[in-house]
């Protein structure tokens, strides 16, 4: 079942269009990775899903982008809830000049969560959840930065987990670390699949590979090709998709 559906997007920076007549479906509890060279649309693209791109100055959008069946980009939409049911995890990993645990309560709390039990438990699961609670449990009071990148980047998983999306956004999370690190959040992304739904932007194409359901390959802009990622990697429609899998540009 889709959660969500793109009709014929169009992105414009000022007079520049950045992406072309984009029309997709992303399955619900499913891993759907975007792959293509730099500057192709795969980041900007997966920001219109939960709006990111307001923040810049000179965007338009054109076309549609239903969540659940609902337009996001309605004047009545409440862009601070939709951001709530659609998480997002940077290619740094960006954790508050905070606790381990005011990390994680920072976003309850910002939505009306106050009562201490109820955080302690919010912050228990979400950590659990991003497999870093057994590593963390006895120094959640230590600030966040004395954690390893990989174990930050955990960290900022669990925290957009602690405010219960439904949706969970991914722009090259793991592209700043080492291979274990990589590993690690390779699994937990099979494991959150369960509850979530995960879009992943990614250069590496072994990883889109290894994890996704379905892969969308984009060029200068454009949606190339989305299919199921077996098909994409052993039997792409386009030449275009190919010539970029084997390595003949990109």
């Amino acid at each position: 079942m889709s959660i969500i559906e793109v009709r014929d997007l169009n992105l414009f920076y000022g007079e520049h269009q950045a992406l072309h007549h984009i029309h997709m479906d992303i399955d619900a509890n499913s891993i759907t990775a975007f792959i293509g060279p730099s500057g192709c649309g795969k980041s900007t693209f997966l920001r219109t899903l939960n709006r990111m791109n307001d923040m810049i100055q000179g965007v338009r959008i054109e076309g549609s982008v239903k969540v659940v069946g609902e337009d996001i980009y309605q004047t009545k939409v409440d862009v601070e809830i939709l951001r709530k049911n659609i998480g997002m995890v940077f290619q740094q990993p960006n954790p508050f000049p905070k606790s381990i645990y005011e990390n994680i309560t920072f976003g309850p709390k910002l939505h009306g969560i106050t009562d201490r039990q109820k955080l302690d438990e919010i912050v228990e699961s979400s950590l659990k959840a991003a497999a870093l609670w057994e590593e963390v449990k006895d120094v959640l009071k230590k600030p966040a930065y004395g954690l390893s990148g990989g174990q930050q980047q955990r960290l900022c998983i669990a925290r957009a987990l602690a405010v219960n999306p439904q949706i969970l956004l991914m722009d090259e999370p793991t592209s700043a670390l080492d291979p274990i690190s990589t590993a690690k959040i390779e699994e937990l992304l099979a494991e959150l699949k369960e509850t979530y739904t995960i879009v992943i932007v990614t250069h590496n194409m072994q990883q889109a590979a290894r994890i996704s359901d379905k892969t969308a390959f984009f060029l200068n802009g454009e949606l190339v090709e989305f299919d199921s990622t077996p098909v994409i990697f052993q039997n792409p429609c386009d030449k275009r998709t190919e010539d970029y899998i084997t390595g003949r540009f990109g």
